[in-house]
């Protein structure tokens, strides 16, 4: 492990997925992402990797495509709106089976919307990033240091099952500095029999494609990608438990926002209320084996949003307690005591 340094983590996550293997970054620049691809931009030449500037969105993540038919891990960012414009390219990498890692750096929306933080695209990253039956591997780091450690997860589990991951994030992370340690560099990279690459005839040729015209054979396909979907929901929900052990009333939220809440239970805590915090890391798969046995009276959620992941503690609460819901949006950052009134108010109903 190398030393603590102070960087902000637009610029941290790129040298982690350079460290993490990525040769090849294809992006188009959009506020408040654009210093991940200013950072590829000085280190990719500089160690032997490719880094272009598309001439859009759609062209960048076209790109990707190509690149990781080819076998290599590679990587875009965006923020809201540019991830938008890539998601007919994420739905032919996973109708391909292919991995990369893709970044959203989150900003408020719709539309052009704002350069605020915003965690309004959740239902887009768990529902809906592009067209088809598919998922992709969803992971949501709250400090600089876990977005680090994030890429390296991201990357190994998209090779491992051959989709893609997104690593949703917003503008208070990517513009934040904090100290952070650098994992040591992969050191081998997995083999890729599948890949399309020169081969010397020495196996069969590969071909990555995502058209099926034969109904039953595109069925028979998705079927055995889901069964891979089965396994990673088993075997890597991801999440952070934050003073549940005698908590009546749980708090859930997840990047930035945890921050936030995190605080605002220390504060109630000091107030005399029984209140802990559960932190989903993946997002997709979600964590619902957090939510199997508590002994909790009530749940609040607390998002940058109108009210987006509160639908998946719902099914994971699956009405045994109420759920309550406190949000901004637009760009606006919740204060703790806001959250604290929040709390007050749910807590105070389970009386």
């Amino acid at each position: 492990m190398s030393e603590k340094l102070l960087m902000k983590g637009n610029e941290a996550v790129a040298e982690a997925a350079i460290l993490a293997g990525c040769r090849h970054f294809f992006g188009y620049p959009i506020t408040p992402q654009t210093e991940v691809a200013a950072y590829m931009s000085k280190r990719m030449p500089k160690i032997g990797g490719v880094y272009l500037q598309a001439e859009s969105e759609i062209a960048a993540v076209n790109m990707v495509l190509g690149a990781a038919s080819a076998g290599v891990r590679a990587m875009t960012s965006s923020s809201s709106p540019g991830i938008s414009l890539k998601t007919e390219g994420i739905s032919y990498m996973a109708g391909s089976d292919l991995p990369c890692v893709i970044l959203n750096i989150q900003r408020g929306g719709p539309g052009l919307g704002g350069i605020q933080p915003s965690q309004a695209d959740y239902w887009q990253a768990t529902r809906a990033l592009g067209h088809g039956d598919f998922h992709v591997l969803v992971f949501a780091p709250s400090t600089v240091q876990e977005m680090v450690d994030v890429v390296f997860n991201a990357f190994e589990l998209a090779d491992t099952y051959r989709l893609p991951a997104l690593i949703l994030a917003d503008g208070m992370l990517g513009q934040m500095m904090e100290p952070v340690q650098m994992p040591a560099a992969a050191d081998q990279l997995p083999e890729k029999p599948w890949a399309a690459k020169g081969h010397g005839d020495a196996r069969k040729k590969n071909i990555v494609n995502s058209l099926h015209l034969a109904p039953e054979q595109l069925e028979k396909t998705i079927d055995e990608r889901f069964l891979r979907y089965e396994q990673i929901k088993q075997n890597h929900q991801q999440w952070e438990e934050h003073l549940t052990f005698d908590a009546e009333l749980i708090v859930t939220a997840y990047g930035a926002t945890a921050r936030v809440v995190k605080s605002a239970v220390k504060a109630a805590r000091e107030q005399g209320m029984k209140v802990g915090m559960i932190r989903p890391v993946s997002l997709w798969p979600f964590p619902v084996k957090a939510f199997e046995n508590l002994k909790a009276k009530a749940v609040l959620t607390v998002e940058m949003s109108k009210g987006q992941m509160v639908d998946d503690v719902r099914l994971a609460v699956n009405g045994r307690i109420p759920v309550h819901f406190f949000g901004r949006t637009g760009g606006v950052i919740p204060a703790p005591a806001e959250v604290l009134e929040a709390m007050k108010n749910a807590y105070g109903g389970m009386k």
